[in-house]
């Protein structure tokens, strides 16, 4: 073979790993209103920096007459570039090829290059659109997922691992997406299970479908899998190249800093017209967050999960921090089981990656009930109240009004570690509500007296006046600083300038025991 041949059959072969499954195939997966896998790896990376890994790999498997029919690339691309010009490694599976199932080669090209993001100190990404495992290679399938899993476990922490959900992610395919730092879903044409609605109908007789079961809407809403919904990929990888640009790259790097030029008043006199008049009249705590934040760059996640706590990521003169705040307008901001889990999953996430944090606290206490007992909300509040304690990012706390009982102690408290701890004059920290503490404790003076409806209202204000506001906390050093709402902007500038170079010696251990 001369020269010229060999390099014509390189070109044949690349001309072929190109096509995948053929054109019938491609055709198809854009009828269901799908991009291919290559397709998506266009919009995702920067123009011309993609350099493609495995693109010549092949299936070993003999068994069914499975060796008959072979692809190049094996049902994934996998390689490397840059997204916005930092470097990332990604993997694409391809749908067109065996339905993107898994095959051992298949999980050896995306271990391949999950093993490079930790040795180069990049993120992960994964563009997943898969039937699950290739049954006709039975239990090598199955390897292939578990030394998946492995990585992400490994390298947790460690870079960046994000999840995109492009079409079916079944069985035990799901577990490596949950195990990613976020997932996102694209509305009508992915979803997430691990038994679908056959086998549901089977075993339980209910009658489901494929999208109501674990479609994008129901883990965006009711499961919380899905951290992110689209109504289409491009927008889905819109909100991924996003997401990136508030982390770091590793464990050991700080997030991009972008151009802030300091005014020379950082004032928000909206921030003082936000709260009600009346203090149980609700407000939406969106409002205080993008009044204090830089313009335009708070990035909601878990949007639609567990509306009652709300977190996500901003930037504070040009540097990224990561917020949780009570939502009054939902549930008057109660802590329940799952805004508890949403709360400590985003901690722990910022923690990991050198994210400072902002508390932003309006809670009346955690939810009652026999339904929030029984499904164990004291571990899940303990949850919350583990990784704000165990974070070591700088921490610091605005209370607006109410913080109440033991939530007070959990939404980074003084007491568990928080560096900087500030309240507006409207803050009322109080072990309860006036109400419940006047019942209890005037309760004879109210029930003897000629008019107890009237010495009730007699007591509540008394004890409104006495404990309901920051100046008993502020006297004990737990509140640093009561702030005219308007200076809460300049006040953290300040503060999170001040912590940058932060650093906590903890015990020496192996790992502590979240309660999960």
């Amino acid at each position: 073979m001369t020269h010229e041949q060999k390099i014509k059959l390189l070109e044949q072969k690349k001309e072929e790993a190109l096509l995948g499954g053929g054109q019938k195939r491609i055709d198809d997966q854009h009828k269901k209103g799908k991009l291919t896998a290559r397709e998506r790896l266009d919009l995702l990376m920067d123009k011309g920096s993609f350099e493609e890994l495995g693109m010549l790999v092949t299936h070993r498997a003999t068994d069914f007459g499975i060796d008959k029919e072979k692809y190049l690339s094996d049902g994934v691309v996998t390689g490397f570039g840059t997204i916005n010009g930092r470097l990332v490694y990604v993997f694409s599976q391809d749908f067109t090829v065996f339905g993107g199932s898994l095959s051992e080669t298949h999980a050896e090209k995306i271990c391949k290059i999950m093993e490079l993001a930790a040795k180069t100190g990049a993120p992960v990404i994964g563009l997943n659109d898969s039937g699950g495992a290739r049954i006709q290679e039975g239990v090598v399938s199955l390897g292939g997922y578990a030394d998946i899993f492995h990585r992400n476990v490994q390298y947790s922490g460690v870079v960046p691992q994000i999840s995109a959900i492009m079409g079916p992610c079944a069985g035990g395919a799901v577990y490596s997406p949950a195990m990613t730092d976020f997932t996102m879903m694209v509305e009508n044409t992915s979803y997430m299970f691990v038994t679908g609605p056959n086998v549901v109908k089977t075993v339980t007789h209910e009658e489901v479908t494929s999208e109501e079961l674990g479609g994008a809407i129901t883990h965006a809403t009711k499961s919380g899998v899905t951290h992110f919904t689209a109504k289409n990929e491009v927008e889905c990888i819109q909100q991924l190249k996003k997401l990136l640009s508030y982390l770091p790259q590793n464990c050991e790097e700080k997030a991009p800093v972008y151009p802030y030029q300091t005014t020379s008043s950082e004032i928000r006199e909206e921030l003082g017209k936000i709260l009600p008049k009346n203090p149980n009249q609700p407000y939406d705590i969106r409002d205080v967050i993008t009044n204090t934040v830089d313009e335009d760059s708070f990035f909601e996640v878990h949007k639609l999960f567990a509306e009652n706590i709300v977190v996500g990521f901003a930037r504070i003169a040009g540097k990224s921090i990561g917020i949780v705040a009570n939502q009054p307008v939902y549930l008057a901001g109660v802590l329940d089981i799952n805004s508890s889990r949403k709360g400590a999953r985003f901690t722990r996430f910022c923690d990991a990656f050198n994210i400072p944090l902002l508390v932003l606290v309006d809670v009346p206490g955690f939810l009652p009930g026999t339904d929030q007992e029984w499904n164990g909300i004291i571990t899940s509040g303990a949850k919350l109240l583990y990784a704000l304690s165990e974070a070591t990012v700088p921490k610091v706390t605005v209370i607006t009004r109410k913080a109440y009982g033991g939530a007070y102690d959990v939404m980074n408290s003084k007491h568990i570690g928080a560096d900087m701890n500030f309240a507006w004059p409207t803050a009322e920290i109080a072990v309860m509500g006036p109400k419940g503490a006047a019942e209890i404790i005037f309760k004879n003076e109210i029930k003897n007296a000629a008019n107890p409806e009237e010495k009730l209202q007699e007591k509540i204000d008394e004890y409104t006046d006495t404990f309901a506001n920051p100046y008993k906390a502020a006297a004990r050093g737990f509140i640093d600083e009561v702030i005219n709402p308007e200076q809460t902007r300049i006040k953290l500038i300040k503060s999170f300038k001040m912590l940058e170079n932060k650093v906590v010696n903890s015990p020496k251990k192996k790992h502590g025991n979240i309660p999960l």
